[in-house]
């Protein structure tokens, strides 16, 4: 069948004939679409006491225009040193500080670097059994987690590892 022709019949025709498909039409943005920008201004917190994680570095965090230096725990109203050097280091002992707290927190978020890193079980069965769920993530990740759960005015705490050579303003 000759080029020509093939281009004339519809695209199960032209597929039976042997020939390529061929999309009728393409989704393309419209003009306006195209220079359309979104902005997010935060013009004031919704409650002064909510934890927010505004950026990290391979130094530390910036939580609520405080700038820590190197790891962290984030509970509901402070900021504080948490001594770690790296995943290897989280035990039952390093959580203490997130079962010991009253009002008890519903979860806590680990930010173990640039990785997502495994866990002792044992470590994480303990945390359960005192009622609160632990969500393991690479820093990034928890960062986000971490602020989103706030953000809903879940109960949330975060341990957090910075992770190495990388720079995030949020």
């Amino acid at each position: 069948m000759a080029v020509a022709a093939l281009r004339l019949l519809g695209p199960a025709a032209r597929r039976a004939a042997g020939g390529a498909p061929c999309r009728a039409h393409r989704l393309t943005p419209a003009d306006d679409e195209l220079y359309q920008r979104t902005r997010v201004t935060v013009l004031e917190p919704e409650s002064p006491n909510t934890m927010f994680i505004e950026g990290y570095t391979s130094r530390g965090f910036t939580v609520n225009g405080d700038v820590v230096v190197g790891p962290c725990a984030i509970v509901p109203r402070a900021i504080l040193q948490w001594n770690v050097g790296s995943y290897r280091d989280i035990s039952h002992e390093s959580l203490s500080l997130f079962w010991l707290l009253a009002p008890q927190i519903e979860i806590l978020v680990l930010g173990t670097g640039d990785r997502v890193e495994r866990l002792h079980p044992a470590v994480l069965k303990q945390m359960r059994e005192c009622g609160i769920a632990v969500e393991v993530q690479d820093t990034p990740n928890a960062c986000a987690t971490f602020n989103f759960l706030t953000s809903e005015n879940r109960v949330a705490a975060a341990g957090l590892i910075p992770p190495r050579g990388t720079y995030m303003g949020m």
